[in-house]
């Protein structure tokens, strides 16, 4: 079992900026690949980011630019860095990690772990 805790959400204006964090402990041991979703209000989940096992960072095309995934190995902690943040980004924000395999996508990562999430909201 691999127990994943965010933080670091909350309320800022448009043009600001916020760092996620999201703890991961338990079963983290192994090759493996950890990432962020988000889902708005009214909306689908989607991918945000996620780093492979060859800690090589992968953006949904829409993410690029403006968002940032880090990894703390050592502290088993992900990252997320959200910079000129737009009200359109508010949204829950979720950490996902899989463990086992070189192999990773949003697809593969959505049938792992999740953590409970933290809210950012952007107001204009």
């Amino acid at each position: 079992q691999v127990q994943l805790v965010e933080s670091g959400g909350g309320s800022v204006q448009a043009g600001g900026s916020l760092r996620l964090s999201c703890a991961a402990s338990g079963a983290t041991h192994g090759r493996g690949c950890m990432g962020w979703f988000r889902q708005p209000p009214g909306k689908e989940r989607g991918g945000v980011a996620y780093i492979r096992a060859d800690r090589v960072s992968i953006y949904a095309d829409s993410m690029k630019g403006r968002f940032t995934i880090s990894q703390d190995y050592a502290n088993n902690t992900l990252y997320l860095q959200m910079n000129s943040l737009k009200p359109e980004d508010t949204a829950m924000y979720y950490c996902a990690s899989r463990f086992g395999s070189l192999y990773c996508s949003f697809d593969y990562l959505s049938s792992g772990y999740w953590g409970r999430g933290t809210q950012v909201t952007v107001s204009s």
